[in-house]
């Protein structure tokens, strides 16, 4: 998960570099196209895809619809909301998916997790709002921010399914059922923006950072996910995004973008805090 916390902190930096190339709905729908044939061919390649991996499907299209849902309202919702506020509130997501797990699973959470998800959360805050309290104080929560709500309850009941509906398969086989029942739900939604766009009027950077967000943010990450569904409390799964702004920060600089003020380094500390908490297992 810390893997994937890095990944995802670069899709930001790509992602901003083709924001205005091509259409949200479209860019998503080759992303999830490209990726789940990656993910296709591994789990055939690896032996890991079997037959009866193919059982209860509607396990697949209630995961992958999760997913599209998370996607389709983060990008609907930036249609009205800026990336600052819908990434404020992105951090529910940890403490929604604390409370879906104790839901489907009964996992408990203890008080040292949930001083862990509210350190974490205080911490991303800052790194997003940059230390700026008047900036915090102006937060408006309109109909940008309550679509992405939606989404992000989606990708909070989306990891305690993940273990809920696993019946033995593989991590790289239940990401590329799923992300095949989320390909054909986005191309079904988007249809007539995708059969619209002029793909060889593209310019070469739109495919080098699809091809980032492909592997490392989909392909890659999906795995990552599927795999520490199973083996870390549902709670601890996302709390890692915590760590996202700090390594947003770390891209933007290798992009030469430069650093941020030095009024964030509090909030780094603070998800770095966070993180050395959940690392400890529970008992």
């Amino acid at each position: 998960m810390l893997a994937f916390s890095a990944l995802i902190g670069g899709s930001f930096s790509f992602g901003g570099l083709i924001a205005n190339d091509i259409a949200p709905v479209v860019s998503q729908a080759l992303r999830f196209a490209m990726a789940a044939v990656v993910l296709g061919i591994a789990a055939l390649a690896t032996g890991q895809l079997r037959r009866a991996d193919l059982a209860a499907p509607w396990r697949y299209l209630m995961l992958g619809a999760m997913m599209a849902i998370y996607f389709v309202m983060m990008f609907e919702a930036l249609k009205t909301a800026t990336p600052v506020s819908t990434s404020a509130v992105m951090t529910l997501m940890p403490i929604m998916t604390a409370v879906f797990s104790f839901l489907i699973l009964r996992q408990t959470t203890t008080r040292r997790m949930v001083a862990a998800l509210a350190v974490g959360a205080a911490g991303a805050l800052w790194v997003i709002f940059r230390g700026d309290r008047a900036a915090l104080m102006t937060f408006d929560v309109g109909r940008g921010e309550l679509i992405f709500f939606v989404g992000c309850i989606a990708h909070a009941l989306y990891v305690p399914l993940t273990r809920w509906s696993n019946r033995g398969e593989a991590a790289v086989t239940t990401s590329f059922l799923v992300l095949l029942a989320a390909t054909m739900l986005v191309f079904a939604y988007g249809w007539t923006e995708i059969r619209a766009t002029d793909y060889g009027a593209l310019r070469p950077m739109v495919w080098v950072a699809l091809g980032y967000l492909v592997i490392g943010t989909t392909a890659v990450t999906f795995v990552l996910v599927a795999y520490a569904s199973m083996r870390l409390d549902g709670a601890k799964v996302l709390a890692y995004t915590y760590l996202t702004p700090g390594w947003v920060i770390l891209w933007e600089l290798a992009f030469g973008n430069g650093l941020p003020g030095a009024m964030v380094l509090p909030g780094v500390g603070l998800t770095m805090l966070a993180l050395a908490m959940l690392l400890k297992h529970e008992t």
